[in-house]
């Protein structure tokens, strides 16, 4: 029997402009989490109801256990930190219980406790995702050659107070535009045809209704792809803002800092993750 297990799971960036919900793609910084058997649980909301779940779909008898958490991803910043934690105590009850469930099973119950699937994909798998609210799927692997720069600024952006700044309704003619976009993204990924990407990020479903959580935003992705990026997104819900570039992805990281101004930030350059939550030792 399994005394204790680490998960790895890769930080995530989902909407990526217009596809709002439903895209999202894995990056190569992740955060670990531990998840060890226990005399006495810390009792934590998060947790508990991921193990409540997982013990529901499972119909394991139910153990204490306490977990832990360090890593690269940052909290509140539009990254996936929420999918790292719940992912990663999916799989770990479910690598100390002699796994009962497979990998599409966490997944899905990752997806039903985020409420929306476009993080819990890429972290689950790996790569570009295409995301439907039922939790089905479709995933492409991502090329090496493409890179992303991200701003990380030194705030947070609850997920719950980006989505209260959504309009109830959105023009007609905004929904065919993002629509248009998000299908462009697809099938430039499923194709790996990356060049088709430029025009595409453009986004009239969120972002331009979060700009002011994120002040600075719109310039800062002008200043990217002035640098050479093919385009940019807020991340996720925010704070970060990405950038996509198949050039010089330090360059671009430098002219998104410095649009960006007084505020405190940081900036990270990476590829994407194409591996996917696992499980790396026992």
């Amino acid at each position: 029997m399994k005394e204790s297990v680490r998960v790895r799971v890769p930080a995530t960036s989902a909407n990526l402009g217009p596809g709002f919900d439903a895209l999202g793609l894995a990056l190569r910084l992740s955060n670990t989490v531990t998840v060890r058997r226990a005399a006495k649980a810390s009792p934590d909301a998060m947790a508990d109801e991921a193990a409540a779940a997982f013990f529901a779909a499972s119909k394991k008898k139910p153990f204490r256990f306490e977990w832990s958490i360090r890593g690269d991803v940052p909290r509140s910043r539009g990254l996936g930190s929420s999918v790292t934690v719940r992912l990663g105590l999916l799989h770990g009850l479910n690598a100390l219980a002699a796994s009962p469930l497979d990998a599409e099973a966490l997944y899905r119950l990752c997806a039903q406790l985020e409420g929306h699937p476009d993080n819990a994909a890429p972290a689950a798998f790996g790569g570009f995702t295409v995301a439907r609210p039922d939790g089905s799927y479709q995933r492409f692997r991502v090329g090496s050659r493409l890179k992303f720069a991200l701003l990380i600024p030194d705030y947070e952006v609850r997920t719950a107070d980006a989505r209260r700044v959504l309009p109830k309704e959105i023009p007609y003619q905004d929904a065919v535009r993002s629509a248009a976009n998000a299908a462009a993204i697809a099938a430039a990924f499923a194709s790996a045809n990356y060049g088709a990407l430029p025009g595409c990020f453009a986004d009239f479903l969120h972002q331009p209704y979060r700009a002011d959580l994120v002040p600075g935003l719109d310039k800062v992705i002008a200043a990217g792809v002035k640098a050479g990026a093919l385009g940019g997104w807020l991340s996720g819900s925010g704070s970060t803002i990405a950038c996509v570039t198949l050039g010089d992805v330090e360059k671009a990281a430098i002219a998104m800092k410095n649009a960006f101004g007084s505020v405190k930030a940081k900036t990270a350059v990476t590829t994407a993750d194409n591996r996917g939550a696992a499980v790396i030792e026992s």
